[in-house]
């Protein structure tokens, strides 16, 4: 089986690759533009093998997209790629928009061009918007995005809909709560909580640091979405959670715990606008219909996690160089501590 995968080389577009290529016989071609957060490193694993092959490219150049779907023949499509940072959305919308949804667009086209048996189309609980406790949104949930990220994901994940109903394209959709693990660039925020702690920087905490978040360990993630592609029904939508929910504030506690500093390190700033509360996922219906379930134990995961950041440091400094420093100084510098 042969997978075009988009955005391979970002965080969990790698994860994916490692394991499609290290725990089964997929073939994968990788398409990429290697934006700030796609980094060729993560993938040093499979560079040479002979079921590999990597493309450099925007997911919105239809010339492009188009010749390689044709001629890679492949049985299937899994889109990852995506500009998925929230701060980024609220800073710059447009390219979230041009990339989240035009992108989107332009492989469902050269998908229905070309018959493709399967198109896998990766989202996020963020589409769902911020859900009062109890609540945990199951995949027939209303959709209320808050940001132009969840909005952007939001329509997105309508439009593949829409192929399938329409064009009978064999769309199915997967939506994630938040993921974590080795690779992660150094924006979100367990690996930012991470990195600053090992440097001894601040930690930057927004508002009260109460914000509800299931944690999802990025594996798990990719194990639940070789499940949907290879049980999934066309034209069905499937959660992914984690099954371990957590104030941000709880998460950057661990952190320091497990790192060793102060809790002085945490300094608290204005809040992001438009913040959503709380995020829930229900995954019962894909351990229902595949079998599947999260098994990395939180607190093992965040301390794996830790380790592979305080083993690659230089790692670490190579993806937070130029672009990824401006940005933080943008985002942070304005936002004054308060306490």
């Amino acid at each position: 089986m042969k997978l075009l995968v988009t955005g391979g080389a970002g965080f969990i577009g790698s994860a994916f690759v490692r394991m499609a290529m290290g725990e089964t016989g997929l073939r994968v071609v990788n398409l990429d533009k290697l934006t700030y957060a796609g980094n060729l490193e993560n993938l040093v694993d499979v560079e040479g093998n002979a079921r590999y092959r990597f493309v450099q490219g925007d997911i919105c150049d239809a010339e492009l997209v188009n010749a390689l779907v044709g001629e890679e023949r492949p049985d299937a499509i899994v889109h990852f790629a995506a500009e998925s940072h929230v701060d980024r959305s609220i800073l710059s919308p447009e390219p979230v928009v041009r990339t989240n949804y035009n992108g989107t667009f332009t492989l469902l086209e050269a998908a229905r061009l070309h018959h493709i048996a399967r198109f896998l189309h990766v989202s996020t609980d963020e589409v769902y918007g911020s859900l009062p406790a109890p609540a945990e949104a199951d995949e027939r949930y209303p959709l209320n995005p808050s940001s132009p990220y969840s909005a952007s994901k939001a329509a997105s994940d309508l439009l593949a809909r829409s192929y399938f109903v329409t064009f009978k394209l064999p769309v199915v959709i997967t939506r994630a709560s938040n993921n974590y693990g080795p690779y992660q660039f150094p924006e979100k925020l367990i690996p930012l909580m991470i990195t600053n702690a090992l440097e001894d920087g601040s930690l930057p905490v927004y508002g009260d640091g109460r914000q509800v978040r299931d944690w999802l360990y990025v594996e798990d993630h990719c194990r639940g979405i070789l499940a949907v592609l290879h049980h999934g029904r066309d034209g069905e939508i499937y959660n992914i959670g984690g099954n371990r929910s957590l104030p941000n504030l709880e998460v950057v506690h661990q952190v320091l715990a497990l790192t060793g500093k102060p809790e002085s390190l945490i300094a608290y700033v204005k809040d992001r606008p438009g913040h959503d509360r709380r995020y829930a996922l229900s995954s019962e219906k894909l351990m229902r219909e595949t079998a599947w379930q999260p098994v990395m134990n939180f607190e093992v995961g965040l301390a794996r996690t830790i380790e592979w950041y305080r083993g690659n440091s230089a790692w670490v400094e190579r993806v937070r160089s130029g672009a990824y420093r401006t940005y933080y100084e943008r985002n942070y510098g304005n936002r004054a501590a308060v306490t």
